[in-house]
């Protein structure tokens, strides 16, 4: 196999930072894959699952990737906008006609991608909510979400009902009827053979399943109907929920962002276009800062930063600022996070892809200050 054309000794570096910072207890462990023109340069599993170090992470250990989740959402939007069901002029409210009046008429679909829909930043629409039936959740979010300022107003991070409302899209013009489940099923992972990737907690993959300890950095309750406990919805089979419950291993979300970083097509199987990845991989959201990393932002003293995002996806941008993606990245950098563990980028001028699943949820300022640090010495890596 031919060597990929990255420093080793840098990458070396990397590797002894994540042990660095799993000694000094900021997080549990990692598993992460870097390549460089499809070439691998380093894949590793750093560190365990639990706090106290006694189950170690192997390549295919399977997390709950958050709201990565959002990102196979975002593609099949973008899938059903190539395909004529819906286009990113398109009112949400066609598609949904219920989801009228209080100014919801003139959201359109690229401000839901976009997170400019104008939507207040709700984890919960109510205290305590059972979040596993897509059903339920959807109407809950049809019937009581209105938006509190204008679209393209702000930029304002929706954990949920964004990708709650195109998900319910995509179904409603899904000519084939299908669920969720099986819109992701067979609309992206057997495509991409992503065999360790399911929506809800597939039974097969239980047994390497890391169970997310959040560590009190998100307090909010995820309820399942079925699986008991705060976080419940992690663990069941059954549940659909488009903005945050997929779980994948690293390998997979690797194969993943490699679609993109491709144009659209991996190993024969072409899911969208190049043209739609020009335009969705975009800043479209100017210099306005992202509304709720701007409050914790605020919280240490740091002055916010662009959000820079592109439909679907977060892009690097050109300020010098605070980075998951890195100082060290070119401007069109490009991917998606999940809360304070999961992260995957596309760097298309190195010609890099980046894919890390780690346990252990870290608050939001410090994952990113983590998340910078490896990608810098990822960047410079490259010969």
């Amino acid at each position: 196999m031919t060597a990929a054309a990255m420093d080793q000794q840098r990458l070396a570096d990397l590797r002894q930072a994540i042990l660095a910072d799993i000694k000094a207890g900021l997080y549990h462990g990692a598993v992460i894959k870097v390549a460089r023109g499809g070439t691998v340069a380093l894949e590793a599993a750093i560190g365990a699952a639990d706090a106290a170090q006694t189950q170690p992470l192997t390549l295919t250990s399977v997390f709950n990737i958050f709201s990565v989740t959002k990102a196979f959402t975002n593609l099949l939007v973008l899938r059903a906008i190539e395909q004529g069901r819906f286009a990113l002029t398109t009112p949400i409210g066609e598609l949904i006609p219920e989801f009228s009046g209080h100014g919801r008429e003139r959201i359109l679909i690229w401000h839901l991608l976009s997170h400019q829909a104008g939507f207040p930043i709700i984890f919960e629409v109510k205290p305590g909510w059972y979040i596993d039936r897509f059903e339920e959740v959807s109407a809950l979010v049809i019937a009581e979400v209105k938006p509190a300022d204008e679209p393209g107003a702000k930029v304002s991070y929706s954990p949920l009902v964004n990708h709650v409302l195109m998900a319910e899209a995509l179904l409603r013009t899904d000519p084939g009827r299908r669920g969720y489940r099986q819109l992701v099923q067979q609309e992206i992972l057997d495509p991409l053979q992503m065999r360790d990737t399911a929506v809800g907690l597939r039974p097969d993959l239980k047994a390497r399943k890391v169970v997310p300890d959040f560590r009190g950095n998100y307090p909010i309750g995820h309820k399942s109907h079925t699986v008991p406990g705060a976080n419940g919805a992690f663990e069941d089979p059954e549940a659909e929920m488009p903005w945050v419950g997929i779980v994948s291993t690293t390998p997979d979300i690797f194969r993943f962002a490699e679609l993109f970083r491709r144009g659209g097509t991996l190993d024969g199987a072409r899911l969208i276009s190049a043209a739609m990845i020009d335009m969705a991989a975009r800043n479209w959201t100017g210099d306005k800062v992202n509304e709720l990393y701007a409050q914790r932002g605020r919280a240490e003293g740091l002055t916010p930063a662009p959000a820079y995002l592109g439909l679907g996806f977060t892009m690097r941008g050109t300020a010098l600022c605070y980075h998951l993606f890195g100082t060290l990245a070119s401007p069109g950098t490009f991917g998606n996070y999940g809360a304070g563990t999961t992260l995957f980028w596309i760097d298309p001028q190195r010609d890099i892809t980046f894919a890390c699943l780690t346990a252990g949820v870290m608050e939001h300022n410090a994952n990113t200050r983590r998340f910078q640090k490896y990608a810098d010495l990822v960047h410079s890596a490259a010969l």
